[in-house]
């Protein structure tokens, strides 16, 4: 059974979604923030060591973390929405992925219209697109258990995600955000800034500056917002500033946040 996009509906709804990045290539991992409740994770394919086996196994265990779980708490059936960052806008990465299992993609460094169209296009299957057709053996079919559906259903479910990250993105973001089956712009802040000729490690004036530059312009086109938490700000407090997807954080940025407490605390007492 092909389910509806949890992402997709709480747009639809108005709703603020929260997520994480997987960046580990774990399954435990995924299994683990499953049972959290978030509305959408990121499994990273373009830094760390994600491979689509990895990626598999980690929507497996998105599903199976998910298993009862109550839903009344605004939990999704399912679990989390799984997209997946892509390495680059590369149409047969691409369709690797989806046929994976992706919810949605993710595509890095997007700076025109027409790289949009690129990315839109392989998200999709003809006529809309040119995403390869295998729909009787892919996992994403339940291998092919439920082509039909998946046929009929999949391109009005997939979440296309466009990723802002340098200034002339920023510049044509009236005209990517005009590209029909983009869904969603998510602003890079520390690429921007680096892109920029700015130390992304050491917060500016500058680096906000540009920040707020593709805020403006993303609020100006009516898509919708995503990115990480930047410049000190909470998820909250991004949530504040018109965002509507926040990626607060990842497993790893997670274990090290606690492995650093713990012994922080430990120092403080014992030295």
């Amino acid at each position: 059974m092909i389910r509806s996009n949890p992402v997709k509906a709480r747009l639809a709804a108005g709703r603020k979604s929260l997520g994480l990045w997987l960046v580990a290539n774990s399954s435990m991992n995924a299994e683990i923030v499953a049972r959290a409740g978030l509305d959408f994770v990121i499994i990273d394919h373009e830094h760390g060591p994600g491979d689509l086996m990895g990626a598999a196994a980690q929507m497996q265990a998105l599903r199976s973390g998910s298993i009862g779980a109550a839903n009344d708490d605004g939990r999704e059936p399912g679990g989390p929405a799984a997209f997946i960052r892509v390495p680059w806008n590369d149409t047969p990465y691409i369709k690797r992925a989806l046929d994976t299992g992706a919810e949605g993609i993710m595509v890095p460094y997007v700076e025109t219209a027409a790289e949009a169209e690129v990315a839109v296009r392989a998200c999709k299957y003809p006529p809309a697109g040119n995403r390869g057709c295998a729909v009787s053996a892919i996992r994403a079919t339940g291998f092919g258990h439920d082509s039909a559906e998946y046929w009929n259903r999949i391109d009005g479910e997939v979440c296309t995600i466009i990723q802002i990250e340098t200034q002339k993105g920023v510049a044509n973001i009236p005209e990517i955000a005009q590209v029909d089956g983009v869904d969603i712009l998510f602003i890079g802040p520390t690429d921007l800034t680096a892109t920029s000729g700015y130390n992304p490690t050491v917060p500016s004036a500058e680096a906000r500056g540009l920040i707020e530059s593709a805020e403006a312009a993303v609020k100006a086109s009516g898509k919708p917002m995503a990115a990480v938490p930047n410049s000190g700000h909470s998820p909250a407090q991004m949530f504040d500033r018109g965002y509507d997807l926040v990626a607060a954080g990842s497993d790893l940025s997670l274990i090290r946040a606690g492995a650093r407490a713990a012994m922080d605390a430990h120092r403080e007492l014992w030295g």
